[in-house]
């Protein structure tokens, strides 16, 4: 799985999670985009920048499986 992960701009507004979720986390399943929005994130394989094509705005990505950790909201990315 592909996964983008931007600062949240919108943090704290409603439907956007608190103050405190401070991460978009983006899952992408070749045309399928699901967003999570997390306080923390790890990520444990080889990650790099890119710039979405259609706005200014620049992700971390990266390829790996998601586990996400509810008791801290963090997303924890790990390895294939």
């Amino acid at each position: 799985m592909k996964y983008c992960i931007r600062f949240n701009k919108s943090r704290g507004q409603e439907g956007r999670g608190t103050t405190d979720h401070v991460w978009r986390v983006f899952e992408i399943d070749g045309t399928n985009r699901k967003e999570y929005l997390f306080k923390h994130f790890k990520i444990n394989v080889s990650s790099s920048s890119e710039k979405e094509s259609d706005s200014d705005d620049w992700n971390v990505v990266c390829n790996g499986i998601l586990t996400i950790d509810r008791e801290t909201s963090t997303a924890i990315i790990n390895g294939e």
